[in-house]
């Protein structure tokens, strides 16, 4: 009777503590819990710790509490001014009602699918009513903004907020931005070539003002060099002149001597003068011989 009895007494312990284990649940920092009971929504639990059900009549059912991530797929988006974009957006979302999420969609998954619809419909519509450069360059932090107020008049019918709705990438398609490139680089190229006509000319009348003034001067330098030269054969000439008046003997003898030398040099050129010519003078006397009636200066120098 007592081993029964013990045998019993275990087993509504074993019984106490699986009703116990199965009437406790803990709700984590990042979720939220929805209570169901018999399929009927009970209460929804956002604080975290160790919380209490009704075991077998209850059920939770864990909602993520935290930021979620909706990446759309890239698509194509006419602007107003008729340019066609390839925008990739992404968005992030919260839930914020669990009863309404759980009521009117039930999972992440069926979310991000109906999230990616709303967002694809309200950039097209928001870029579609915006010009090229206020999508790429002007007002997109304008146009994100009313994207995000779009998404959230839609998802609040489905329990959720979105945070946030970026453009991670606006650009032409690949065939315009390869037509966009090729006229930018015919403009650079007939840009460069008007630049380096502008320069060609510049160069060329830089150069020839340059010439100009480079024959001028050397033309200046000529003038004073022809100057220079006249007045030193000029001094020359009154130094040959007082030195022949000094001493006109001397004179004669010295510059038939300079003669000799030079037409009696060792070339190949020969010359035939007679014995008696005034050349010869000097060969015969230190003095030379006497002058002839008319003469009055040195004899003249040999001809070839």
């Amino acid at each position: 009777m007592n081993r029964s009895f013990l045998i019993g007494f275990l087993v509504l312990i074993v019984i106490g503590l699986v009703a116990l284990y199965s009437s406790l649940f803990t709700v984590y920092q990042t979720q939220q819990a929805l209570v169901l009971r018999f399929g009927e929504p009970l209460r929804t639990i956002s604080e975290p710790g160790l919380h209490w059900k009704v075991p077998i009549a209850d059920n939770v059912v864990f909602l993520d509490k935290r930021i979620l991530d909706l990446d759309s797929p890239v698509q194509e988006v006419i602007a107003s001014d008729q340019k066609r974009l390839v925008v990739d957006a992404f968005a992030r979302y919260r839930i914020t009602n669990p009863l309404v999420f759980y009521q009117s969609i039930g999972n992440i998954r069926d979310a991000n699918s109906r999230l990616s619809t709303i967002l694809n419909s309200a950039v097209r519509r928001v870029l579609g009513d915006a010009t090229f450069f206020a999508v790429v360059r002007d007002d997109r932090p304008q146009l994100m903004a009313q994207i995000t107020s779009q998404m959230n008049r839609e998802a609040q019918s489905f329990g959720i907020t979105v945070v946030d709705v970026r453009i991670r990438r606006a650009d032409l398609p690949q065939a315009n931005s390869e037509a966009i490139f090729r006229r930018m680089q015919t403009e650079r190229q007939q840009e460069a070539a008007q630049i380096r006509a502008v320069g060609e000319e510049q160069a060329r009348r830089i150069r020839s003002r340059a010439d100009r003034d480079a024959t001028v001067i050397v033309a200046e330098a000529n003038r004073e060099s022809e100057q220079i030269r006249g007045l030193g054969d000029a001094e020359r000439s009154g130094i040959f002149a007082e030195a022949f008046n000094q001493d006109p003997d001397f004179f004669a003898f010295y510059r038939s001597m300079q003669a000799y030398d030079q037409a009696l040099a060792q070339q190949d050129t020969r010359f035939l003068l007679s014995p008696n010519s005034d050349f010869f003078r000097y060969f015969g006397t230190p003095f030379g011989a006497e002058r002839r009636p008319g003469i009055g200066g040195p004899p003249a120098a040999p001809t070839q």
